[in-house]
């Protein structure tokens, strides 16, 4: 037989060679295209042997597509009929819902923080819609806040309504304390000394810590303060728990029957000119 490779590796290097027969050039190509396809073939070969090791010790297609630089479709056409044994086959399965909840946990985190940037951004933008608060717009505001969050039922004793009423604000808000205070001051003209104050705390809070947070927040003097109650309301259980209010809740308190029919006339007031806006 024609040694083809030394025949080949001759004409590469330029050397004379004989002009051969028809048989024996067919004979050459034959023996070049066997000599290229078994130098890949054995590779392949290695890889596929490699590839169901690899499996077998439990790793995935992406774990040992990445190890041999082999895609998943090759891989399945290699290894989709190997039988694993049970114990590797679950521990496949339970690494690849770990990534998914990987990824899924990583991907709400992004959603999550996309959303808060998104939020500030809305808040930021939106707090510029505001304008300076005027003595008109502090009236509409405290009209509105007691609307919402003070004390409006009639007084029964005896089976009869009184005329007195004491005008009676609470909240946990220290924001909206100062606001609801700033409010009786300017608008309604109470002074300061006619502005008194009830807590309302849990049982394991100190008092005195809580006394002195309002008194500073709401200028309140200390001798203003009453009686301090142990033990939120049921409903205030229901809407926060304890450990969402840390200095409870407070209550402010006017004794004035005239101021109390006064803001309930803003608030009238406020509630029919609602149809003077156009939709």
């Amino acid at each position: 037989m024609v040694d083809a490779l030394a025949l080949g590796a001759s004409a590469r290097k330029g050397m004379e060679v004989q002009v051969l027969p028809r048989a024996q050039k067919d004979e050459i190509a034959r023996l070049f295209s066997v000599h290229a396809i078994m130098g890949s073939w054995v590779p392949m070969r290695n890889n596929k042997d490699q590839a169901i090791k690899l499996r077998l010790q439990g790793n995935s297609y992406s774990e040992i597509g990445k190890e041999l630089n082999i895609s998943k479709s090759t891989l399945s056409n290699w290894l989709s009929d190997i039988k694993l044994p049970i114990q590797i086959d679950n521990a496949i399965k339970l690494k690849g819902k770990e990534k998914s909840i990987s990824a899924l946990v990583k991907r709400n985190k992004d959603q999550t923080r996309i959303a808060i940037i998104r939020s500030e951004l809305i808040k930021n933008k939106s707090e510029q819609d505001i304008l300076d608060i005027n003595n008109k717009s502090l009236l509409l505001i405290g009209a509105t806040l007691y609307w919402g969050e003070g004390y409006k039922k009639a007084i029964i004793r005896d089976g009869k309504e009184k005329i007195y009423h004491m005008v009676s604000f609470s909240n946990t808000d220290p924001e909206m304390i100062k606001i609801f205070i700033k409010f009786l001051k300017i608008i309604c003209k109470i002074s300061d000394e006619r502005i008194k104050a009830n807590l309302h705390i849990f049982e394991h809070q100190d008092e005195n810590n809580i006394v002195d947070y309002w008194k500073n927040i709401t200028g309140i003097r200390k001798e203003n303060f009453g009686k301090t109650y142990f033990g939120a309301s049921i409903s205030s259980k229901r809407l926060k728990p304890f450990n969402q209010q840390p200095y409870g809740t407070i209550q402010i308190r006017v004794c004035d029957t005239e101021l109390f029919y006064k803001i309930m006339g803003w608030i009238e007031g406020i509630k029919k000119k609602q149809y003077n806006i156009d939709v």
